[in-house]
């Protein structure tokens, strides 16, 4: 279920709070919603409920963490990976060849419910344990240089994945953003930016940042948000000052972002109407065409 908001806030921040509580709604497990394939997925999409969108700058290989498991779209059609869990938090490690996970267990699966916080080394194709299991459903989580952030309607802290430190804040993030180099971390709210950059130790509210909805960094300094509206912001400040540059199309559910030419980074989103793909900082989207 939706995690609770403040109940009043300035009008201009109703349609955003609004939006922001949709995409944190769907925290069932898979036999409360059904078998996977019950509902219509987007255009190109494997699922109809996409969790988080991961683009490697290396590989250039895309992958959708979604309520059916994980996916690489890279190539058409999709491919499925490993077993089908509800992947709702999904994040790399400061290794790209880790990934780091939670959610709910699909059907016939042996993990615990919730999955509190997994691990794969072997791109996903198998999860093993960390910690918090049958505790934390971690519905965004995110690396650091000091370890991972991550929000299970507490927000907490850990250096190695295992040991957790409470981080008491007044606010309940739609999505972490952070940088495996970068101690900078930000958090989304229906009141505006909260960013941090002591690991997510203490945080400040950005006075002057949009109201995004979904955020993610290129490189340290490079980051770009995008509203409920659709509206794209970029920062080349670590987001402490933000520049709106265009409209992304359809209903965002998730996004990746990945360096590109100085001060405009490569932008994609996973919408209602597929997969969108800027290269120029958010000023024009275009379909994603896998392989």
């Amino acid at each position: 279920m939706p995690f609770p908001f403040p109940p009043r806030r300035p009008l201009p921040a109703l349609a955003a709070a609004a939006a922001v509580v949709l995409a944190l709604a769907g925290c069932t497990t898979a036999a409360d919603k059904g078998s996977p394939g019950t509902a219509a997925a987007p255009r190109g999409l494997p699922s109809s409920h996409v969790h988080a969108l991961d683009v490697n700058p290396e590989t250039g290989q895309v992958l959708l963490a979604t309520h059916e498991g994980l996916f690489d779209v890279t190539t058409e059609p999709a491919r499925k990976i490993g077993a089908t869990n509800d992947l709702m938090g999904f994040t790399t490690g400061h290794d790209r060849g880790l990934f780091l996970a939670s959610g709910h267990p699909g059907k016939g699966s042996q993990l615990p419910n919730p999955l509190g916080l997994v691990a794969s080394s072997d791109g996903g194709a198998s999860w093993e344990p960390l910690s918090r299991q049958g505790e934390s459903d971690f519905h965004t989580l995110t690396t650091t240089k000091s370890g991972i952030i991550a929000f299970d309607g507490t927000l907490r802290s850990s250096p190695d994945g295992k040991n957790w430190t409470t981080v008491d804040v007044p606010f309940k993030p739609a999505v972490l953003a952070g940088h495996p180099v970068s101690n900078t971390v930000l958090a989304t709210t229906p009141d505006g930016i909260q960013r941090s950059t002591d690991g997510g130790a203490t945080w400040a509210m950005v006075s002057a940042g949009p109201v995004i909805q979904f955020a993610g960094f290129a490189s340290p300094d490079e980051a770009a948000g995008i509203a409920p509206d659709g509206t794209v912001h970029t920062s080349t400040d670590g987001g402490a000052t933000w520049t709106r540059t265009g409209q992304v199309d359809g209903e965002v559910q998730a996004i990746s972002v990945v360096k590109g030419s100085a001060g405009k980074p490569s932008i994609w989103a996973a919408t209602s109407a597929g997969i969108s793909v800027s290269t120029d900082g958010g000023a024009i989207f275009k379909p994603h065409k896998p392989a």
